[in-house]
């Protein structure tokens, strides 16, 4: 059985019921989940799971929360080569450049990305929720 963990920041709670698909696929499969906020996910906590699932939304001009979740992802990327992971997130303008942006990072990462990312605009409808549950399978 593997240990997956889902990682997420959330402000509107958009991203927050993407995350608790993803774990919900995860299980589905069989996988022991954990899931947690950004402020409560370290560096060293990476070596603890076979694969983890990084959510966060678009800010600003497509980036990545920068208060909160960007500085965890940044001081874990040193430890994602080989690891599988998967991406999620939701936004509100622009056309997903945020995402294609992160995944490009964690391929150079040498992380091994495991199902398309999944994206959604403003709150998961019913085709991203389950986009997320696929996204938590594939990573079991």
């Amino acid at each position: 059985m593997s240990k997956i963990a889902v990682v997420y920041w959330s402000g509107t709670g958009n991203t927050e019921a993407m995350a608790n698909a993803v774990a919900e696929g995860a299980k589905g499969a069989g996988a022991t989940v954990s899931l947690y906020t950004a402020p409560e996910f370290t560096a060293s906590m990476v070596d603890d799971f076979d694969a983890i699932a990084f959510g966060c939304p678009a800010m600003g001009s497509e980036v990545l929360e920068e208060s909160e979740f960007e500085p965890m992802f940044t001081d874990c990327e040193s430890k994602l080569s080989g690891k599988k992971i998967a991406l999620f997130g939701s936004y509100g303008w622009g056309d997903g450049e945020w995402m294609r942006t992160w995944e490009d990072t964690c391929r150079n990462d040498g992380a091994n990305l495991v199902a398309e990312s999944v994206i959604c605009m403003e709150a998961p409808d019913d085709e991203a929720e389950a986009g997320c549950r696929s996204l938590g399978a594939a990573l079991a």
